[in-house]
């Protein structure tokens, strides 16, 4: 198969006339296909429907040290709640707080406790001049989405294999009192897939901030969503990390169930140090008197314990492989060995990372469309939306049956082709 590049101005053109009749042809299907967000399909949220009959209305309405969960209070959740979800994240279940169903919404709080009240005494971030957050790129768009809300400047952090660069990471968090935060998502990173290394992990515990309120946003997103059950990652327990390198404050860890039960009807964590987590209860007890904890006491008896969890999840990921599958089959069919594209070949998590020839992924997202297929925007994976090289684009396969998959994925590549001869010929 030759090369893109190696083509001369003649075989361009030819094979630029053939692409456009191909994908006249997907047009004029009149697709209307979707692969822009991670949301779990019908099939997936089926899993969890036995969930529903759990708390009926002769249910036993108690917690295990007695609360009744119809009533006010435990602002940090029930006991059971707080054990599963810390054993989630590797917490203890004293250093964790169940909260409601999104932990997006658990981290948009926490952002804005510290702009409005400061982090453990220290100045509100409003009264600062200017803040600062680190962005490993390709990242989640709705993680830089925040920080840009409340007029953060975002610095962008290179992504490896092994997580961020961390020379960089380091050089900003130790030297530079204006960067108060970083967001990370370990495993399964969205969307390369990366998996921290343990030395990333130790370097994370290991920074010594110039800001006695930086925090890192450890997001535990994907951490047992694996797709295969002989090659399941797992990083470092960075609380514990934490508390040997001796800063154990430096660390907000959050995960929910949004991708486990019912997007929508989850339930949502957060853990940190116990220092951390006596602050932040200090101010949330004006904010809310406590989440849905007959919603915790049904994931609680639906999962029984972490293991039951992890259980589940082999289910998710058999509905789940095929997709992903369909994906990497059509882009190695169709794109390996042209020279314009790579991807990734995640392990786990909800997406394939894509990265095509520099200066073509708005081009390639933009032909998508108009022939009936809605990507997420290219530069979504960055700050502001901006990729400068405009390459990567992040595809989810989650959401619609593998047969719509497979279509979208014939038309992506047909586009990818299309956009890469137009770059070279313009």
């Amino acid at each position: 198969m030759k090369k893109y590049a190696d083509m001369t101005k003649e075989e361009l053109t030819l094979l630029k006339e053939e692409l456009e009749k191909a994908y006249q042809e997907q047009k004029d299907k009149g697709l209307n296909l979707d692969i822009s967000r991670g949301k779990p399909g019908s099939e997936q949220l089926d899993l969890s429907m036995p969930m529903l009959d759990i708390m009926h209305s002769s249910a036993e309405m108690f917690a295990q040290d007695g609360t009744d969960v119809r009533n006010y209070g435990m602002l940090a959740g029930i006991p059971e709640a707080r054990k599963l979800m810390g054993d989630l994240m590797g917490a203890e279940a004293s250093q964790t707080i169940v909260f409601g169903n999104s932990s997006l919404n658990v981290m948009y709080d926490s952002i804005a406790r510290s702009v409005l009240f400061g982090v453990m005494g220290s100045t509100p971030w409003k009264d600062l001049p200017h803040v600062k957050f680190l962005c490993p790129v390709p990242g989640y768009d709705r993680h830089f989405s925040v920080t840009q809300q409340f007029g953060f400047e975002l610095i962008s952090i290179p992504m490896t294999e092994d997580g961020p660069d961390m020379d960089m990471v380091e050089d900003y968090v130790n030297h530079d009192p204006e960067v108060k935060g970083i967001w990370c998502v370990p495993v399964y990173s969205n969307p390369g897939g990366a998996v921290y290394s343990e030395e990333t992990v130790r370097r994370f515990a290991a920074l010594t901030p110039a800001a006695p309120d930086f925090r890192i946003y450890w997001d535990n997103a994907y951490a047992i969503h694996h797709l295969y059950a002989d090659h399941q990652r797992e990083v470092l327990n960075i609380l514990k990390e934490c508390e040997k390198a001796g800063h154990p404050d430096i660390v907000y860890q959050f995960c929910s169930t949004s991708k486990i039960t019912f997007s929508g009807a989850g339930i949502a964590a957060m853990s940190a140090s116990k220092a951390n987590i006596d602050d932040i209860l200090s101010k949330i007890k004006w904010q809310t008197i406590g989440a849905d904890k007959v919603n915790q006491l049904r994931h609680v008896r639906f999962f029984k314990d972490i293991h039951g969890m992890r259980e589940h999840m082999k289910k998710h990921a058999a509905i789940l492989r095929p997709k992903f599958d369909a994906v990497l089959h059509k882009l190695e069919k169709e794109l390996e060995g042209l020279g314009i594209a790579s991807w990734n070949h995640p392990l786990g998590g909800y997406f394939v990372s894509f990265n095509g020839t520099e200066g073509t992924a708005k081009r390639i997202v933009s032909l998508c469309k108009e022939a009936g297929l809605v990507l997420t925007g290219a530069g979504a994976a960055y700050p502001y939306g901006k990729d400068p090289a405009d390459s990567n684009i992040r595809i989810a396969p989650s959401l619609p049956p593998v047969s719509e998959v497979e279509q979208a994925m014939e038309l992506f590549a047909i586009c990818v082709k299309l956009a890469t001869v137009e770059k070279l010929l313009g």
